[in-house]
């Protein structure tokens, strides 16, 4: 079975976003081993959100994410500028990973900031969800559901159509 890390930026605050974290969590436990680990985002003062002060908060942002990447991990860093892959390429990598004998995946979801370009370089997949921009919270969410469609298209279960 394999294991997925969730790495995120912030904490849920609504009330609808945790719970649809939790259904799909919920669900993903007959997939796979799912830990969200959730990071302390930097706070940024508006006043001071120059390049400079956001570069430094992304990059010890950086090195609390690539401290919880598990050991052996393929890491995929979610960012706009990624690839987009279908649901079906999605179930496809996890496959690959797992002929390839990579039983941990990590998914990195940054800061409103983005991520630094040391985690973007580190990770075998640079992934992008769309080219739009979606609220983070919202963004985990997504995400917990692609991983969930993911597998059970792999199951061939009825959830994908």
């Amino acid at each position: 079975m394999q294991s997925i890390t969730l790495i995120v930026l912030g904490k849920l605050n609504a009330a609808y976003y945790k719970q649809a974290a939790q259904e799909y969590a919920k669900r993903l436990s007959a997939y796979c081993r799912l830990e969200v680990v959730e990071l302390d985002e930097e706070l940024i003062a508006e006043k001071s959100a120059s390049p400079a002060v956001i570069q430094k908060a992304l990059e010890k942002e950086g090195k609390a994410i690539l401290q919880a990447v598990p050991k052996g991990a393929a890491l995929v860093a979610m960012c706009i500028e990624g690839k987009q892959l279908s649901s079906e390429e999605l179930a496809e990598y996890f496959e690959k990973k797992a002929l390839e004998g990579i039983s941990s995946i990590a998914f990195v979801v940054g800061s409103s900031h983005g991520l630094s370009q040391e985690v973007k370089q580190k990770a075998q997949l640079r992934l992008s969800m769309s080219k739009m921009t979606f609220p983070h919270q919202l963004a985990r969410v997504m995400l917990l559901e692609q991983i969930y469609r993911a597998y059970s298209i792999n199951a061939k279960s009825k959830y994908h159509k």
